[in-house]
């Protein structure tokens, strides 16, 4: 639609309701919520001006304009709860707190439903994704940001629209409603801990690497700060590098640049945030040719980590319970969106950059090493002996006394 078709549409429609009073009355039952409508008009005129290539797509644009008008006046029944997930990567996402969300929207409201939308890592893209949520009608977000910073005045836009926020894993900027995450000074302690019960008695005398997350992500200096508090003067840190958007590749050219200045033998440990970072940093070690791999942390208990703790190749992740913390996100969205107060599932306060005493739940983690792979993610379900146990860590599956001799798995103690 060119911009002059637009304007003499625009210029119609105000003509229309000048002429029909009858018009006037249905615009004005439907200001409760201004800045919604505000948002809408202007998404809309977004889309009309971006997707003028199809006229599909212009369909579905008001196919949507003819929802927007009623949802979210009231939230007295079902609920519209918009899920807004920074990636689809990080196996976490998709295979575990996406549907457990959704099952537990289900089960505590049946007639609920969840919109989806992942924003592949760009914030820009979240921004939109948020609203064209708020457009659409939503009642209530469960947000886990991509950028905190980036996000506040889409947070802000649907504070305004009378949408609740709830943040989930990562705490936004703006004013959100309740926040669900683990406790990041606890994963950095962990790993930090680990990290030092690997190198026993040499500690003092070795020096690590540290492989943090995004700078764009405020639980990366959380879980620093953690393992910063174990480790100092502890071990020397000789290194230590942000990670760009948490992706291995960056972390595999950030510990390239670590064995070039301090050496192949030159590193003791390496103290990555996440198994996604580990993945790229044991690349690299590889790579170079260093042998054995010195002890290298991860979190999120990605079942390639726990392969590669098996394997001799990663020493340890943080393992963060994913059912917990979904479950408790779809709870916290129900009951805002239903106008509830929170007091009675969270039982902690946090701050933002932007906003103080922010009602929240903060878990506790755990640590997996080798020896209790059984006790945690194999016995919470979480997986199951036959994939983490494939034909190339049949072995190491066998000396860790996951399976027999002929492959059967052991039960979980």
């Amino acid at each position: 639609m060119s911009r002059s078709r637009a304007r003499w549409a625009m210029s119609r429609s105000r003509t229309r309701s000048r002429a029909h009073p009858a018009a006037r009355s249905r615009t004005r039952s439907r200001t409760r919520f201004p800045t919604r409508d505000r948002l809408r008009a202007a998404v809309a005129v977004t889309v009309g001006l971006v997707l003028t290539v199809s006229l599909a797509a212009c369909g579905k644009a008001a196919q949507l304009g003819e929802t927007m008008s009623v949802a979210g006046t009231h939230r007295h029944g079902p609920l519209h709860i918009g899920l807004l997930l920074p990636e689809n990567e990080i196996v976490r996402f998709e295979r575990f707190d996406r549907p457990l969300i959704q099952r537990r929207v289900k089960e505590l409201c049946p007639r609920c439903t969840v919109s989806y939308s992942s924003a592949q890592h760009d914030p820009a893209a979240q921004r939109f994704q948020i609203e064209a949520m708020i457009t659409n009608g939503i009642d209530v977000l469960i947000l886990d940001a991509v950028d905190t910073k980036a996000v506040r005045h889409s947070v802000v836009q649907a504070h305004r629209a009378h949408v609740p926020v709830i943040a989930y894993d990562r705490v936004a900027e703006g004013p959100i409603a309740g926040y669900v995450s683990f406790d990041g000074g606890s994963v950095g302690r962990l790993q930090g801990e680990a990290l030092l019960r690997a190198l026993g008695p040499k500690a003092r005398s070795s020096q690590i690497v540290m492989m943090n997350g995004s700078s764009t992500d405020p639980n990366a200096g959380w879980f620093e700060r953690g393992a910063r508090s174990v480790l100092q003067g502890k071990v020397k840190i000789a290194k230590s590098y942000e990670t760009v958007g948490w992706r291995p590749e960056n972390a595999n050219r950030n510990m390239s640049a670590a064995i070039a200045v301090l050496g192949p033998y030159g590193i003791d440990g390496v103290l990555a945030a996440n198994d996604g970072l580990a993945s790229g940093v044991i690349t690299a070690l590889k790579a170079a040719r260093i042998h054995p791999i010195p002890p290298v942390t991860g979190q999120d208990a990605e079942v390639a980590g726990i392969q590669r703790i098996l394997a001799g190749e990663q020493y340890m992740t943080v393992y963060k319970p994913f059912k917990p913390e979904a479950y408790t996100a779809a709870e916290m969205a129900i009951a805002v969106g239903h106008g509830q107060s929170l007091s009675k599932i969270t039982k902690q306060r946090v701050n933002s950059a932007s906003a103080r005493d922010i009602p929240a739940v903060l878990l506790e983690p755990v640590a997996v090493t080798v020896h209790n792979i059984k006790s945690t993610v194999i016995k919470d379900g979480l997986y199951r002996v036959d994939q983490i146990c494939t034909k190339k860590y049949a072995d190491d599956c066998r000396k860790a006394g996951l399976i027999d001799r002929d492959g059967s798995p052991h039960d979980a103690e």
